[in-house]
């Protein structure tokens, strides 16, 4: 049987058994450590001919490790850690699961807006602390609420807000003002939102911070952000600063800078607590996310395998 690595933790772990799958295709599924250590992938690499990566980076060193590596299949829709020139250059494809988490996320998004509108984890904590007291939220269906980024995620968003009667304002660079308004949502340009929104959620790809110390200067007075996609987009210390003056009421988020090494971040200081809650990067983490992720990534890999154009394949920029 030929060898599979399989690097992300939640790899077939839901109601679908996909190491069965691929056994019954003629492959061995070995597991290994999803930060992607070279030290501990080079033994493994060594046999795979297919690789099921979390999100770890997978850089040319780790190609290199793998003389029979055939295809890389991202486990998730980010391929940025990926090197697809380098993978190309060695005649490696990339593919990627495109769509497999939106509903997940798009709820983790909501539940978030509505737990920071409402100070749920703050009520949780008075109550086990013997506090009684109430205090006063917001209704999200009185609210207008920015969305910058309108792709799969961003839209469904849209469609779960307009169940609540929010106003609703996007931005995503890569579609016309007439795809968003059919979508449900007014063109807004970013720096507009600021002035315009109650709550803004994040939802853009990397590589550029959107809520700025300039941005948040003009933000309206009582802003809620939500950011369930990438740490960079947030200036951390910018928005700690706003939510000890005010300006932002509260933030909450699947990420933050460093994930796992959040402790650096300024928004986990002890006097924002009672304003700032962050989940631990599980927006995606649901039966139905892991089974659609690993169901794609498994079915691409094997037409790769096949001599087939897998359905999700990446390609290098340029």
């Amino acid at each position: 049987m030929s060898t599979i690595l399989a690097t992300s933790r939640s790899f077939s772990s839901g109601s679908v058994d996909l190491v069965n799958r691929l056994a019954a295709a003629g492959h061995c599924v070995v597991t290994g450590p999803a930060d992607h250590s070279l030290d501990a992938l080079r033994p493994l690499l060594q046999d795979a001919v297919g690789w099921v990566a979390g999100t770890g980076p997978v850089t040319a060193a780790h190609l290199d490790a793998a003389p029979n590596l055939r295809v890389v299949a991202r486990y998730g829709v980010g391929f940025e850690a990926v090197d697809v020139q380098a993978a190309a250059e060695r005649g490696i494809i990339v593919t990627n699961t495109p769509g497999a988490n939106s509903d997940a996320v798009a709820d983790h998004a909501v539940g978030l807006m509505l737990a920071a509108l409402r100070g749920t984890t703050l009520g949780d904590r008075r109550v086990r602390a013997g506090d009684w007291s109430v205090f006063r939220g917001r209704e999200l269906g009185s609210l207008t609420v920015g969305i910058v980024g309108f792709g799969r995620i961003g839209q469904g968003v849209a469609r779960r807000l307009s169940g609540f009667g929010s106003r609703i304002l996007a931005h995503d660079p890569w579609q016309s003002d007439a795809q968003l308004i059919e979508a449900g949502a007014t063109p807004s340009s970013i720096a507009a939102m600021a002035g315009d929104c109650d709550v803004i959620t994040l939802h853009a790809p990397g590589g550029a911070t959107i809520v700025t110390r300039v941005w948040l200067a003009s933000a309206r007075p009582g802003l809620v952000i939500i950011n369930t996609a990438r740490p960079d987009l947030i200036d951390e210390d910018a928005v700690a600063d706003a939510l000890r003056a005010g300006t932002v009421a509260a933030f909450a988020a699947d990420t933050l800078a460093g994930d796992t090494r959040g402790d650096a971040s300024a928004l986990l200081a002890d006097d924002l607590a009672d304003r700032v809650l962050v989940t631990p990067h599980f927006g995606a983490q649901t039966v139905e996310a892991v089974d659609n992720m690993g169901s794609i990534a498994v079915t691409n890999l094997l037409a790769v395998l096949a001599g087939d154009t897998p359905p999700h394949l990446v390609t290098p920029k340029g």
